[in-house]
């Protein structure tokens, strides 16, 4: 993924991430398979929003009560992060991916069936635990199926990588089209089942990740486990590398910024359950539209460290403006954002997995262990400083953390420039996986 640059490209001389294209479509059904139990897990992190105010009000709870659901979820993930790589070294990224989607499936229904707020947090926290184990595995799993260990290694090496059985580049984005899809359905699927029933969604989820769970059984093998087990403490110890350090820090602060827009803005919103539903569905596709299309033709042009400074700043202005605009402007601006969150989602998942020499997995993990503590944290921040100040200050205090995230960027850019030629031998034998660049 680190990789050298193309010249002809203003500004991608020595981008990380330049490499020929590969289709996307042209995937084994295994990959297919993860990707659309990646989907309804994506759908899960969303699903709530438009029934926020609806849980507020069927279980008597306050606003910055209801945001827990994000914050017990995500703390969760956090921690768990640094388990998932202990465990699927051990039993093997199927069996990982089936044991998440069992708890999802598990804890989603017990989810519906609350009778008040401390039970739904603590049942969220349970389905975070079972996300974690499935996200982290899923995109190790995608790029490992798509580029199978007997494939050529001339064709993954030497700026030719991806091609093969798909390609690992190409994978990488089905992965963040699953991203994006399920971010724009679930607030669809949250609004439609929810305008029923406030517990429908719930059931709704339990009822899809079984359906994943059976996908997976059928057409995922078990790939080959990584050459070495994965210890508890060897995601922190990645973090000791400047480049995955800087990564992980600079997605922390951008995180705030994202999940204060999804799991405080539709409180600001106040609309019903369809409404708010639609505009999260708008703002989903274009969260995919950017990951997918727009995001590697950017990085081609100006280089992905441009993209993503760039693209943070923007987020910070949208911010501002959603925070001081009307209502028109607040929805717009709640749209637009996912744009920008499109972008920074590709940039930051391909760094984070290409700018150390750690093994893809160990890294992925490390890097999710530190951004998911600032999703945890914005949903429950982002009430509590409306209630302190007004509803004004949380967008500032965003849009200054994506500000932060920019810096990070700009100022440790070195650290995050690498040869592919440098990382590619320990990537593809330890972690499993085709080295790959772009």
């Amino acid at each position: 993924m680190p990789a050298h640059g193309k010249s002809g490209h203003g500004g991608a001389e020595g981008d990380p991430f330049d490499e020929g294209g590969s289709s996307i479509l042209r995937q084994p059904m295994a990959v297919w398979a993860t990707a659309g139990a990646s989907v309804v897990a994506f759908m899960g992190i969303g699903l709530v929003d438009p029934i926020l105010p609806s849980i507020a009000t069927g279980l008597d709870a306050s606003n910055s009560q209801v945001s827990l659901l994000f914050t017990s979820y995500f703390l969760i993930t956090a921690v768990a992060m640094l388990v998932t790589g202990f465990v699927s070294s051990r039993i093997g990224g199927r069996k990982t991916l089936l044991a998440g989607l069992a708890l999802v499936v598990a804890f989603a229904a017990l989810s519906g069936t609350s009778s008040s707020v401390g039970e739904l947090v603590g049942f969220r926290a349970g389905w975070g635990l079972g996300n974690a184990l499935f996200v982290s595995t899923s995109l190790a799993v995608i790029v490992g199926a798509a580029n199978p260990m007997g494939a050529s290694r001339s064709d993954s090496a030497g700026g030719g990588g991806g091609r093969q059985a798909g390609g690992s580049a190409a994978a990488i984005l089905l992965y963040e089209s699953a991203l994006g899809l399920g971010m724009a359905c679930g607030p669809l699927l949250g609004a439609v089942l929810g305008d029923m029933k406030w517990r429908y969604p719930f059931f709704g989820t339990a009822v899809l990740m079984a359906v994943g769970f059976v996908a997976i059984t059928v057409f995922l093998k078990e790939q080959p486990r990584p050459a070495r087990k994965t210890s508890l403490l060897d995601p922190v110890k990645a973090l000791g590398h400047g480049g995955l350090a800087s990564t992980a820090v600079s997605a922390f602060f951008y995180n705030y910024a994202f999940f204060t827009v999804l799991a405080f803005t539709p409180f600001v919103l106040d609309m019903s359950p369809y409404k708010s539903g639609g505009v999260f569905f708008a703002w989903g596709v274009l969260l995919a539209v950017f990951s997918v299309l727009v995001a590697p033709r950017l990085q081609e042009r100006f280089g992905s460290l441009k993209v993503l400074g760039g693209s943070l700043v923007l987020l910070a202005a949208d911010l501002l403006v959603l925070g001081y605009g009307n209502h028109v402007t607040a929805v717009v601006c709640t749209i637009l954002s996912g744009a920008f969150i499109g972008l920074n989602n590709t940039v930051f998942t391909e760094l984070a997995l290409g700018v150390s020499d750690a093994p893809r997995p160990v890294a992925s993990a490390g890097y999710n262990f530190v951004r998911w503590f600032a999703a945890a944290a914005a949903p429950f921040l982002a009430p509590k400083i409306e209630e302190w100040t007004d509803v004004h200050l949380p967008f500032v205090v965003a849009a200054l953390a994506a500000l932060v995230g920019a810096g990070i960027v700009a100022v440790r850019r070195r650290s995050l420039t690498v040869r592919a030629h440098e990382l590619e031998p320990r990537h593809a034998t330890e972690d499993g996986v085709s080295a790959f660049a772009r």
